[in-house]
């Protein structure tokens, strides 16, 4: 494709990586970057700036792995939604028509873990309910409540620590949720529990789902849960935010990170070496929250097949009007984030969005202060990766990094001016 038919500007497009390396790579503020374009159904950009382990002096590459955390999530969504549409389950269904220990699950209403009170839900906890993180579920690292604390204290969905899938829906069978399903919006670990579902669901485990039934389709062949030995060497080492000062962060975890609230604050010091990364070898507990490693060219594969209706290079996922219903906005009542969120920390911010079947939705534009168009979709990660999907523009955009918390710097919104900038021609304009 060329620039006149992409309706980019490649002088335009030509600042992204400029742009990085002088303001976020050279200081020391992210190890490198990696930035994809495409627009039109074809590619319009890709550029890499800085390492992908800067100890090591190893740049990045196109091939370069990552570890994507929260962008897990809209692939565990696909998953479950490839089960809707073969009947095997339905959005309103209780979650304890698959998981019956959760049947009588309760609303906190004082109390610790070892004492907790609770009352009854005005609803039962559907499926649409997780897909939207409207369940009641929490995440330890919230640091907001009791019930935030429970999870800490056991563990709940810390990817990097031992336990199963199995382990986690026992736990949280003896805890209280934050709220009656369908009245808030929290993020969590419901992604989670979508994963467990599939593997209920499908009779398959939830690892063996998504490697036979999406990333051998899609020719996904650097996405999985674990990095294998022939690939190690790809591993980008990832790093985390640290207060002026600051010597190390030996072992932190990324929930432990996430829970500082730390912005813009300094350097950084690396959190997970990829020569002794856990993701080497493959984890007890699969998470579709947050578990994956993928690359850019994988991850373009499968935002490549959710603008295209469901389908990628003759393989069809699901049916348009499955990615339609996912990507509209399902918070009750039309309501948007910021009326309905609980949650101190997510991978966005709150002002126009509302929330679909596994993505953030753009309502409005001119309140999120960013350009983009009404009904983009989009999600991140904790080490600060990023992606979005604009149908009416016909583009994609991917953020990697490996850089604890996403919080740290507004570097995805800058990103998509830079890439919105070097628009010359748009479906909406005039």
């Amino acid at each position: 494709m060329s620039f006149a038919t992409s309706g980019l500007s490649a002088d335009r497009l030509n600042r992204i990586a400029p742009y990085l390396e002088d303001k976020y790579v050279k200081p020391g503020r992210l190890p490198g970057t990696a930035t994809a374009v495409w627009r039109r159904g074809e590619p319009a950009h890709f550029a890499t700036t800085g390492f992908a382990d800067v100890e090591r002096r190893t740049p990045l590459s196109q091939d370069t792995i990552y570890r994507i955390y929260s962008m897990t999530k809209p692939v565990t969504s696909v998953a479950f939604m490839m089960l809707v549409e073969e009947g095997k389950v339905a959005l309103e269904d209780p979650v304890h028509r698959f998981i019956p220990s959760w049947r009588d699950l309760g609303v906190f209403n004082g109390g610790t873990l070892d004492a907790f009170q609770t009352k009854r839900t005005d609803q039962p906890m559907r499926m649409i309910d997780l897909l939207r993180h409207t369940s009641g579920l929490t995440y330890g690292f919230q640091n907001r409540s009791n019930v935030d604390a429970a999870y800490r204290k056991l563990k709940i969905g810390e990817i990097e620590k031992a336990g199963t899938l199995e382990d986690m829906i026992e736990k949280v069978s003896k805890l209280p949720l934050e709220f009656s399903p369908a009245s808030a919006w929290n993020y969590s670990i419901s992604t989670d529990v979508l994963g467990y579902l599939v593997g209920v669901i499908s009779g398959l485990p939830f690892d063996e789902f998504l490697r036979t039934r999406i990333f051998q389709p899609l020719g996904m062949s650097d996405t999985g849960f674990f990095v294998p030995p022939e690939k190690a060497s790809r591993l980008a080492a990832c790093y985390a935010m640290a207060p002026p000062g600051a010597t190390a962060l030996p072992g932190a975890s990324a929930a432990s990170v996430l829970g500082t609230g730390l912005t813009g604050l300094g350097g950084m010091v690396l959190q997970d070496d990829p020569q002794k990364s856990p993701y080497l070898h493959p984890p007890s507990f699969v998470s579709g929250g947050g578990g994956l490693v993928s690359t850019v060219d994988d991850y373009l594969r499968f935002c490549r097949m959710l603008i295209s209706g469901g389908a990628l290079d003759g393989v069809r996922l699901l049916s348009p009007k499955t990615v339609e219903l996912m990507t509209q906005n399902h918070l009750p009542g039309g309501a948007q984030l910021i009326d309905m969120s609980r949650s101190l920390f997510s991978e966005q911010t709150y002002a126009g969005l509302g929330f679909g079947l596994g993505f953030a939705v753009n309502l409005n534009p001119a309140a999120t202060m960013v350009p983009g168009s009404h009904g983009d979709f989009y999600w991140g990660g904790a080490a600060s990766t990023f992606f979005w999907i604009d149908p009416r523009e016909a583009l994609i955009g991917i953020f990697m990094t490996q850089l604890l918390p996403s919080s740290a710097y507004p570097v995805r919104r800058e990103f998509r001016t830079l890439v919105y900038s070097a628009l010359e021609d748009s479906a909406t304009w005039p």
